[in-house]
């Protein structure tokens, strides 16, 4: 099978974050299982999820990884012209969910398997295939902590992400917490009665953008970022009951997207303190209470420009230009966790990820295609 074919039967299987990925998983282990190779599955106890790891060639050292995530983004409320779970081709594009993020790398990842699988390897070729990457980068976790455990990890990672095969050096870290607000309840005729938990938030809400401000204009600044700065973001909010009884509770979801540079723990302990100075401004008899949790997060990446996986993509690419995401990966984990020295590197554009009419150029696949080739050799 070559990748056109491979990308149309993993296409055909609709692994949104909140559905089973098993069955691609099986038929990715049954791919590699019909040419010889071995896979190890990593099951979620709790739910029909499974993360893959295999590897091609000697199998008493460490080689060279290729990571990708197997789940999608939903396609629900979106104007799709075609089927987005059925690979459409239309002139030099390939429309479906999961083309560009990420299914174009995979299946040029198992292509290079199963040619792999002929070659006289002299140091390994390994994959590992993730679950729920789109909502927090949890699945993978469970393998890289297997991996903590292994006496040969692998030497390199490349994490297939659309980068329209240019290297990615870095990317942002992400922190998503969530903010209860605890105020007291009463008859909104008499609203000295009680606390209101909605006043709490918006006035926690003040200082966190009061904070963004601090941070776009005095804080750490990376230009290779689009944007250049840490960024706070208050995404959801739930509060109140009905609209004549003050509010008892309110609650915020909020993230952080880091730069490297910038450590997660401290923006937390700030926006803790923030916190604490809205409820120090309400009088003792008005006082609520507002409980700040992190909900989950991953690492930013930064691998430094002169390393030797940076000069390995280079070479495999042909392409010396170096960038940074701002969008986050499991390249942070890989690298920061495990010690790997990981970048960002896979077919397709991440303006069409998350897009209606998601696609791939064709000639991305065929690119990716010659960098795994070229990869093969190396490790030949």
């Amino acid at each position: 099978m070559n990748s056109l074919q491979i990308l149309d039967r993993l296409i055909g299987f609709a692994t949104v974050s909140c559905e089973p990925n098993v069955a691609l998983i099986e038929f990715v282990r049954d791919f590699l299982g019909a040419r010889g190779v071995a896979c190890r599955l990593y099951r979620d106890p709790a739910a029909d999820k499974a993360n893959l790891y295999a590897s091609i060639g000697p199998p008493d050292r460490g080689g060279v990884l290729l990571s990708g995530h197997t789940d999608v983004v939903p396609v629900d409320g979106q104007p799709w012209s075609r089927d987005p779970f059925r690979l459409q081709q239309r002139g030099e594009r390939l429309f479906a969910r999961g083309a560009a993020d990420m299914k174009g790398f995979l299946a040029c990842a198992l292509r290079a398997a199963a040619l792999a699988v002929s070659r006289p390897l002299q140091l390994p070729l390994q994959l590992a295939f993730s679950y729920d990457e789109e909502v927090g980068c949890l699945g993978v976790r469970s393998l890289i902590d297997d991996m903590r455990l292994w006496g040969e990890r692998p030497r390199f990672c490349i994490v297939g992400e659309p980068t329209g095969l240019r290297t990615a050096i870095g990317h942002k870290g992400k922190t998503a917490l969530r903010a209860r607000c605890h105020g007291r309840a009463a008859h909104s005729a008499y609203p000295a009665r009680g606390v209101n938990a909605i006043h709490l938030a918006t006035d926690l809400i003040g200082r966190i953008r009061q904070r963004q401000e601090w941070i776009a204009g005095q804080g750490a600044r990376d230009s290779g970022y689009a944007v250049p700065y840490t960024t706070l973001h208050v995404g959801v909010i739930h509060g109140g009951t009905a609209l004549n009884i003050v509010p008892d509770h309110c609650e915020l979801e909020l993230e952080i997207r880091n730069l490297p540079s910038d450590e997660p723990a401290r923006l937390v302990e700030q926006l803790r303190a923030d916190a604490d100075a809205v409820l120090a401004q309400t009088p003792p008899e008005a006082r609520g209470r507002i409980d700040l949790d992190v909900i989950q997060g991953y690492p930013g990446l930064e691998t430094p420009a002169d390393s030797a996986v940076v000069e390995l993509t280079a070479a495999l690419t042909g392409n010396r230009e170096c960038t940074r995401m701002d969008f986050g990966s499991e390249a942070g984990l890989f690298s920061g966790q495990l010690g790997i020295p990981t970048v960002v590197c896979g077919p397709g554009s991440i303006e069409q990820a998350h897009q209606p009419d998601e696609f791939i150029a064709l000639d991305q696949l065929q690119r990716c295609d010659a960098m795994l080739d070229a990869l093969l050799d190396r490790l030949t």
